[in-house]
């Protein structure tokens, strides 16, 4: 017996659709372009700004059309304090590292939460809830006395390492396994011969790539941003990430610079931007990873 289709209004034909149907089709979009206007100007507000001197903000908090100033304000950034080369490096560096690390690793925790039948599994995964329950501020002067006594206070692998283990991702990537892989795939290639490692770096990773590439930008973005930890563990201006630059960013004693200031924060921001755009596809597939069933 043939199943029965269920059928959605792109399966209606257009004259059989009720009139309401186009209205409402308006209306969405109408409400969708509005949203998207919201959440792209205030980008925009400060690219712009990036590009006005201190005059015309003070003058004109508020513009849309581009002055010719970003030479400028570029010059009396990197006349201060900021280096935006060493900032972005040092950012990319801590930030990738992190996301290979966590994304990977969180993978693995949550195979092993998956695939394997163990006595304290259960409890384990409660540990980790309850882990993510805690703050990080109120484990930072235990962290930070642990890297002062073994003298990395100025080493960006002490933001980086910390990274293997990450509570949250580790949840999603389980709850996103769970309903998704199919243990007979991994009994196959266990009587195939092949090991452990083997059966997760090609038949899970790529099962998790929808998952991964969602919390790489996740732990990408967080990690680019973090000023917290960063300013707490590094005293060397050459170590200084692109949110402590920032965060120093002063004027005079006469004047503030802001047009300089808003540049300092286009460059900030302009990697995530890039990054989003290259991912933002997987943010969707990421959003619907609760309802895959196998």
């Amino acid at each position: 017996m043939a199943q029965s289709k269920t059928m959605s209004y792109a399966d209606v034909p257009k004259q059989n659709r009720p009139k309401s149907y186009a209205a409402n089709k308006i209306g969405i979009h109408i409400v969708l372009f509005i949203l998207a206007i919201l959440s792209i100007l205030p980008f925009w507000v400060m690219i712009v700004n990036s590009t006005r001197s201190t005059t015309q903000i003070q003058q004109h908090a508020l513009s849309l059309i581009p002055s010719s100033h970003m030479v400028q304000n570029f010059k009396i950034l990197t006349g201060k304090s900021f280096n935006p080369l060493v900032g972005l490096t040092n950012s990319l560096i801590i930030s990738v590292g992190s996301t290979l690390l966590t994304v990977y690793f969180s993978s693995l925790t949550a195979y092993a939460l998956v695939a394997y039948e163990w006595k304290l599994r259960d409890a384990f995964f409660k540990f980790i809830v309850g882990v993510m329950m805690i703050p990080a501020q109120c484990t930072m002067i235990g962290f930070y006395q642990m890297v002062y006594k073994i003298g990395m206070t100025n080493h960006l692998s002490m933001l980086i390492l910390p990274a293997i283990a990450a509570p949250a991702t580790v949840f999603f990537m389980r709850q996103y396994l769970y309903p998704t892989l199919s243990m007979e795939i991994v009994q196959a290639a266990r009587i195939d011969g092949a090991g452990e490692f083997r059966i997760f770096n090609t038949i899970v990773l790529p099962i998790m790539k929808p998952a991964i590439a969602t919390q790489a930008i996740f732990c990408f973005v967080n990690s680019w941003n973090n000023l917290f930890t960063p300013l707490v563990l590094l005293t060397d201006s050459k170590k200084y990430t692109m949110p402590i630059m920032v965060s120093l960013l002063r004027g005079d004693i006469y004047k503030t610079e802001y047009g300089s200031v808003y540049m300092g924060l286009t460059l900030t921001v302009l990697p995530l931007i890039i990054m989003y755009l290259i991912l933002s596809k997987y943010i969707i597939a990421g959003v619907a990873l609760g309802g895959v069933k196998s």
